[in-house]
């Protein structure tokens, strides 16, 4: 019978085929059954999906943009997202491609589109740090080059931008990655022990010093460290003790009080991040002084972020009014608001300042981008957090 797949040439049989399941997509389409279509793609082998999105490719964008939603509802986002190329729909495909795990394809849509924040947010997220660094530098999004720096290997460059920014704990840490064989080791160390001696850390600088020069003969001899560790001895008072108080230090530079790393390190839903998600975390916080006083977190209104208690007390209050009873008071080490970085959930409680308090605060925008360039993470934070919020449940049902 004429037209029968009996006879049609072997050699262009594959070829045939194809056409005929795009002829086949296209005719359920035409009736509406996106579903019914999208099982008979999932059941073609991968050459033949293949040949079907290069037969797709030459056809009318209308076509095509209802082919992509066919390949949607089966879950194939990047050839959706393929299919979709010059339609006009940069925005759409950019959604596809991150579904697919396409980052850079994604990125690259995003800027189409002319969405670069979400842009350089993809480019960060697929590893292409590089172009995620132009995209932020073009944004003028400071803070984000300078993470991204940090990421790439250049943390003295980083510094800087901290620097000017005026956010003395994240420039400490990017100074912390500075190898001790680049030239600008001993100028990281001395600008480190002087931030950290403005902030009241001084036997951390002492310590810092301390285990810089005992592992550098370089470091030993440079008069500049040794000026900087005379001035810091001075400081506390104990020149005559001097050699003793630094045998002492390595022990005290780990405290996690310092400079509330160790807290922040410690909150359950950040338990199983990896020493470099961790760091990246902790330069997104921000230290806040918040005088005696004043309310930190109102009950009923919107989260704000975490706050990670360094000095000082707060009292939690079961609710607003002035004879509202009070429920606990806090000190260092402990933490506040941090169901509002993943949830979207007015506060359940209000807190206020007993006293001066300085403390680690993360925004949820901050927490955000975090979770957006940070793949791995995101899904250890989010799977804790689950798991954390089906204790509290269960308790709460006992």
């Amino acid at each position: 019978m004429a037209g029968s797949e009996s006879e049609v040439p072997e050699s262009s049989g594959e070829r045939a085929g194809a056409e005929g399941t795009l002829q086949a997509l296209q005719s359920l389409m035409g009736l509406e059954s996106a579903a019914t279509a999208a099982r008979l793609y999932e059941e073609l082998g991968a050459a033949q999906r293949e040949r079907l999105l290069r037969d797709a490719a030459l056809t009318p964008p209308e076509v095509r943009q209802r082919l992509a939603e066919v390949l949607r509802w089966a879950r194939d986002f990047s050839g959706a997202a393929r299919l979709l190329v010059g339609c006009g729909e940069d925005a759409r495909m950019a959604a596809l491609y991150v579904q697919g795990g396409q980052y850079v394809d994604a990125a690259e849509a995003f800027l189409r589109a002319g969405d670069a924040d979400r842009a350089a947010a993809a480019f960060e997220r697929g590893g292409a740090l590089e172009r995620a660094l132009e995209v932020y530098r073009g944004l003028g999004s400071r803070e984000a080059v300078a993470q991204c720096l940090v990421r790439l290997g250049r943390p003295y460059e980083a510094a800087l931008i901290y620097r000017e920014l005026g956010q003395p704990h994240a420039e400490v840490e990017a100074l912390g990655s500075v190898p001790a064989g680049d030239a600008r080791h001993v100028e990281s160390v001395l600008r480190m022990c002087m931030l950290l001696d403005a902030e009241g850390f001084t036997r951390r600088a002492l310590a810092l010093l301390a285990d810089t020069m005992r592992g550098s003969e370089v470091a030993r001899g440079d008069p500049a460290l040794a000026a900087e560790k005379a001035r810091l001895l001075r400081r506390m008072g104990m020149d005559a003790e001097a050699e003793a108080v630094i045998a002492r230090l390595p022990s005290q530079s780990s405290s996690p009080e310092a400079n509330g790393y160790g807290y922040l390190k410690a909150i359950p839903i950040f338990g199983e991040l990896s020493l470099d998600d961790m760091k990246d975390l902790y330069r997104v916080a921000r230290q806040v002084l918040i005088p005696a006083g004043a309310v930190v977190l109102e009950k009923g209104a919107a989260g704000v972020g975490l706050f990670v208690l360094l000095e000082g007390t707060v009292d939690v209050f079961s609710g607003t009014e002035d004879d509202a009873r009070r429920l606990n008071t806090l000190g260092p080490g402990a933490y506040l608001g941090e169901i509002s970085l993943v949830q979207d959930a007015p506060v359940s409680a209000r807190v206020k300042a007993r006293t001066a308090v300085r403390a680690l605060r993360i925004t949820r925008a901050g927490f955000q981008h975090y979770l957006d360039t940070h793949e791995a993470a995101a899904l250890r934070i989010y799977r804790l957090f689950t798991q954390n919020l089906a204790a509290r449940v269960r308790a709460l049902s006992i």
